[in-house]
């Protein structure tokens, strides 16, 4: 009988492999049956290879390929590695991204206090870094005729976070950005292509640690908040994303194109 949600020998790329993140969906998606492409930068490539090595000692298959987001050329360079070793290319999962601290507002500072710089350079990670990837890769998906985007967006796509002014700008974006795109290449394409995208509630990582943490290791203030109005009252684990992921990179969601599917442990539904 035929399994929709059959994801073995799918060609899955993921940028920003490295990750916390990113290293949980290539360990699933590899435990799954899928051929795994990691992009990551050239000095993750110890870690990159680790994880590659990890894979293959499973029984899985996944290869590394030193990459930058916001270089096309170099994206280009992968692509053609990745139809020499696969052929072909089913699922693109845009994990790339993250925040700089100067590109926040501190509580106590003020507008004026805001690096105007730094806020473009998280803007440009989390925007371009998942624009261009796609412009290169969704070829093949054209070619084929068939192929899933995932992006990846976050609660500040749906309502703007104090403090992350340059991050919440750029999720904003990306939520938009899956909205547009689904339409753009479902009607000049057909339907085989789709694009949808996952917001992550929050999970303590190394991109917001300090901000969720103190130095002795306690919960900030912040952090309290957060807790406070996630009806799970804790925060989520990496591990929790992947089931929606497989979701909508399998035949199961066929039909689902355009949306922001909310990981969250309620946070964005909860008001009083």
């Amino acid at each position: 009988m035929y399994n929709q949600f059959d994801i073995r020998d799918k060609v899955v790329v993921v940028t920003g492999a490295c990750g916390v993140l990113g290293g949980e969906i290539v360990r699933y998606f590899a435990a799954q049956g899928s051929r795994v492409v990691l992009l990551a930068r050239e000095h993750h490539a110890a870690q990159a290879s680790g994880m590659v090595e990890a894979v293959k000692a499973d029984g899985g298959e996944a290869m590394f390929l030193p990459s930058d987001v916001l270089d096309q050329p170099s994206l280009e360079d992968n692509l053609q590695a990745i139809l020499k070793a696969y052929g072909r290319l089913d699922v693109l999962l845009n994990a790339a991204g993250g925040n700089m601290g100067p590109a926040n507002v501190q509580p106590d500072q003020t507008i004026q206090d805001l690096d105007i710089d730094a806020m473009k350079k998280v803007c440009e990670l989390n925007i371009f870094g998942t624009v261009i990837p796609t412009k290169v890769f969704v070829r093949p998906m054209v070619e084929q005729k068939k192929g899933s985007i995932i992006n990846f967006c976050s609660m500040s796509s749906f309502r703007p976070l104090t403090r992350v002014a340059g991050y919440g700008i750029a999720k904003a974006g990306i939520a938009s950005w899956t909205q547009w795109l689904a339409g753009e290449l479902a009607t000049k394409y057909g339907d085989g292509i789709r694009v949808n995208a996952i917001a992550p509630g929050f999970i303590l990582s190394n991109q917001n640690r300090t901000l969720l943490t103190n130095p002795d290791g306690s919960l900030t203030d912040r952090s309290h908040k957060i807790l406070g109005h996630t009806p799970f009252g804790r925060f989520l684990q990496p591990e929790e994303l992947t089931g929606t992921l497989h979701y909508l990179a399998s035949d199961a969601s066929r039909g689902v194109t355009g949306t922001i599917s909310v990981v969250d442990g309620g946070f964005n539904s909860f008001s009083i």
